[in-house]
């Protein structure tokens, strides 16, 4: 009877250890430059990224470019994969099932919510998700259509509400803003008007509830103090502890100290955001995390020095040139905390 006893609360024990929800979580955003397959999509203009395209772009070097991107990704929380990462610059569902099933990420229970985009280059963004940490309970997108310019098709922002551990919910956007092609300052009005479609998603959110946990990130193809981040989405550095529904960007301090996951032209470019709302900030008791939490992944693994002595990110391609390395962005991260 006593042994009975005793292998019953060894059981109890063990039961109660495994079901203990985690007291830490990482969040990641990953621009992974042209994560596409080898098959021609007659319906976007992804020729280049076959065989026959210009790129060569065979089988080999796509299997390459999915062990470099899960290696990064497995690598990225202290040795192992975060519970949930945002992706921009991937093809389609087809490559999400290939990157979670690559030998670097087939036991890190990673589950996928995405959406197929109108851009014309057939990019997307997606957000790949611990199962056991994170259960979605809504995905929707946010389409762009800019009244100036109706025919111009841009990323949809993926948002997601699901539930962190036990009880926590989460509303998370993903985002890869209208790029710099004609020039900062010209493409600028289509940043800020996206900047906008999600700024009124996040007030129809804290209209509903203003201690709602709200976390966006993305490759805005804007820096922290830009007009669309400081001023169409209203995310700054300013600390606001009076005020729930502020939004602050974890990378804007790390921008000011010349920081940056992009290297252009011999500077350093804060492009790839995290953004939370202020709940997850002033919020001691239950999920939270602090104004410097943000980070950049930029181990020396993943980078290329350049003739300066630069280390910047190691990308896959230079124009028609194959390096074949991981991406030219490097990933940011942070953490969050549950007492």
């Amino acid at each position: 009877m006593l042994r009975k006893s005793f292998f019953l609360l060894l059981v109890a024990l063990v039961t109660f250890s495994c079901s203990k929800e985690k007291k830490e979580y990482t969040f990641a955003f990953y621009n992974v430059e042209n994560l596409f397959d080898t098959i021609n999509d007659s319906n976007t203009r992804d020729d280049d990224f076959t065989p026959e395209g210009k790129l060569q772009y065979t089988s080999e070097r796509y299997q390459n470019k999915l062990d470099k991107i899960s290696k990064v990704i497995s690598l990225l929380d202290n040795g192992k994969s975060p519970s949930l990462i945002g992706l921009c610059e991937i093809e389609n569902q087809k490559v999400l099932e290939n990157l979670i099933q690559d030998k670097n990420l087939n036991t890190a229970h990673y589950k996928i919510a995405h959406t197929e985009s109108p851009d014309k280059r057939g990019i997307d963004c997606a957000l790949l998700y611990n199962s056991n940490d994170f259960k979605v309970i809504n995905q929707e997108v946010i389409g762009i259509q800019f009244p100036w310019e109706p025919e111009y098709k841009t990323r949809d922002i993926l948002h997601i509400q699901g539930i962190l551990g036990d009880q926590d919910t989460l509303h998370i956007f993903v985002n890869h803003w209208p790029s710099r092609r004609r020039g900062q300052k010209k493409s600028e009005k289509n940043r800020m008007f996206v900047a906008s479609q999600l700024r009124a998603s996040v007030d129809k959110i804290q209209n509903k509830n203003s201690l709602a946990k709200i976390i966006i990130m993305g490759d805005f193809n804007d820096e922290p103090s830009d007009k669309a981040v400081v001023e169409s989405l209203m995310a700054s550095n300013k600390q606001n502890p009076e005020d729930p529904k502020s939004l602050y960007n974890l990378m804007f301090d790390k921008d000011a100290q010349g920081k940056g996951t992009y290297y252009f032209r011999g500077d350093w470019n804060m492009l790839d955001n995290l953004i939370v709302s202020n709940s997850l900030l002033t919020n001691k008791t239950g999920l939270h995390t602090s104004y410097d939490s943000g980070n950049i992944f930029s181990e020396k693994w993943i980078c290329y020095k350049n003739k300066a002595g630069i280390l910047t990110p190691n990308r896959t391609y230079g124009g028609p040139n194959y390096y074949g390395g991981y991406s030219d962005h490097f990933p940011v991260y942070f953490r969050l905390f549950k007492n």
